[in-house]
């Protein structure tokens, strides 16, 4: 391998092709289902998918097969078939991942900025999905690219870009299960839908969190006559009529200590494996006070735990936050003590917690028992399994690190990731001999979700080149 040119070659197709796409991609508002009911007849879903087609189907790629495949009612996915090549095998598979389905739009970007309007600002291109995890399916291709230009080894692969991720993957297990045969059974699985700890080096994922939670409703009065919120005279009936905030108060009480963010329910808890403790501490040696000083706290506050206990915080250990609010006037709001509340809430579960058993233990601890004679119901919503990953092969190992040192110039490192990638704990279970090499470019201050997201463009042509490094390591062994 001509590692200089395989380089150059990563980047020139980031500069001239794979950015001006991604830009015109940012443009699209392509919500996840959650986040957009009237997916399929607004066509923002099928905008993206068909904006990633066109252009994975114009790549110069020996035997590339660019397929949309849909199942009645469900999101689309891009399905891609990648012979082998030039020596490579043609009975062992390598899967890449990624998906194309954006969150919500979310307020507070800067001026000038937006989640539909693509800025470039030097290194950075700031839009909702570009880093998350729309690069995926341009990348995936590029690396094969830049092999067969060498006439480079590389074994079959499957490149799977999923529209539902955001959601959950819901749509994923039936696709997975209609293309079960023409996938086969991968040796190696690529997700580039993580994140990185610092864009110097070469992170790989070594587990990932899982997600449940629901909507809590409190309710104290009847009804309107048309179902909406009732109300009374605050000063005629406070001290007789509890209110909904302190009993949904009292309620997230019994499920986390409001002192130190620990929850209480047992089947949301796991032992944490020495080992990744041991990485905990290692990452932590790498990244020092970066591990809280990414996220942009106001003067004087300061982060749960610090060095390694943060990591394991947001990677092994549950943390409850609430997301949403209903039935809540804005400050104009007048003194009028209502009849129901509403909170959205997402608990962070850690990797070998079964997420349905989760979800069942909060439920029964916020409805049991209500406090008043209260009515009180927690819808939960679809609950994901989280994911530790098998331990690295050898070669897997070796291949990581001398990437990171060739196109990054540093070691390659491990960390558990906060977020959840349901399609991880699917692949998994479903293929529990495969190697995984989980990574993406998500790092300090990229904000995944939130305002001002970005892609870190050198982080990507580099993270391209070291996975087709890794493709032809696999293909020489």
């Amino acid at each position: 391998m001509d590692t200089a040119a395989l380089r150059a070659y990563c980047e020139r197709r980031w500069d001239e092709s794979i950015v001006p796409e991604l830009e015109a991609y940012i443009r699209i508002p392509a919500l996840s289902p959650h986040f957009d009911a009237d997916w399929a007849a607004n066509g923002h879903l099928e905008a993206a998918v068909e904006h990633a087609r066109r252009w994975c189907a114009e790549r110069p790629v020996a035997g590339l097969s660019v397929e949309v495949v849909r199942l009645p009612g469900r999101t689309p996915v891009l399905f891609m078939e990648i012979p082998a090549a030039n020596g490579g095998r043609a009975d062992r598979t390598v899967l890449l991942y990624g998906h194309l389905d954006k969150q919500p739009e979310m307020s507070g970007w800067d001026e000038g900025k937006g989640p539909w309007i693509p800025v470039r600002e030097g290194d950075k291109l700031f839009g909702r999905g570009g880093a998350d995890d729309g690069y995926a399916a341009y990348a995936s291709l590029t690396a094969i690219e830049a092999l067969q230009q060498q006439r480079l080894p590389h074994d079959r692969c499957v490149v799977l870009i999923e529209a539902c991720e955001e959601s959950g993957s819901f749509d994923l297990p039936p696709y997975l299960e209609h293309l079960g045969a023409r996938i086969g059974s991968p040796e190696l699985v690529i997700c580039l839908d993580s994140g990185c700890g610092n864009y110097d080096q070469l992170w790989s994922t070594t587990s990932l969190r899982g997600l449940v939670g629901g909507v809590l409703t409190v309710d104290v009065m009847e009804p309107t006559q048309d179902g909406g919120v009732s109300g009374v005279h605050s000063g005629d009936a406070s001290g007789v009529v509890p209110s909904t905030t302190r009993i949904l108060r009292a309620l997230l009480d019994r499920v986390e200590d409001v002192a130190t963010g620990e929850i209480r329910l047992a089947p949301c808890r796991t032992e944490i494996p020495a080992a990744r403790a041991a990485q905990a501490e290692a990452a932590a040696a790498i990244l020092g006070d970066a591990v809280w000083a990414k996220f942009p706290f106001i003067k004087g506050a300061r982060p749960v735990a610090t060095g390694a206990e943060a990591i394991l915080n947001r990677t092994w250990r549950p943390f409850l936050e609430v997301v949403g609010v209903g039935h809540v006037p804005g400050l104009s709001g007048g003194n009028v003590l209502r009849s129901r509340t509403a909170l959205k809430l997402s608990m962070r579960v850690p990797p070998r917690v079964d997420a349905a058993a989760a979800s069942a233990a909060l439920k029964d601890a916020l409805e049991s028992d209500p406090p008043y004679g209260a009515k009180v119901a927690f819808e939960a919503e679809q609950a994901a399994d989280g994911w530790d990953a098998p331990p690295l092969a050898p070669w897997l190992e070796a291949s990581l690190q001398q990437a990171s040192q060739t196109f990054f110039g540093a070691d390659a490192a491990y960390m558990g990731e906060g977020g959840t990638i349901p399609f991880m704990g699917m692949l998994g279970a479903k293929f529990p001999d495969a190697q995984f090499c989980i990574t993406g470019v998500l790092g300090p201050a990229s904000n995944a979700h939130g305002p001002n997201e970005f892609l870190h463009i050198p982080c990507g042509k580099k993270l391209t080149a070291c996975m087709a490094s890794v493709l032809h390591d696999l293909a020489r062994r």
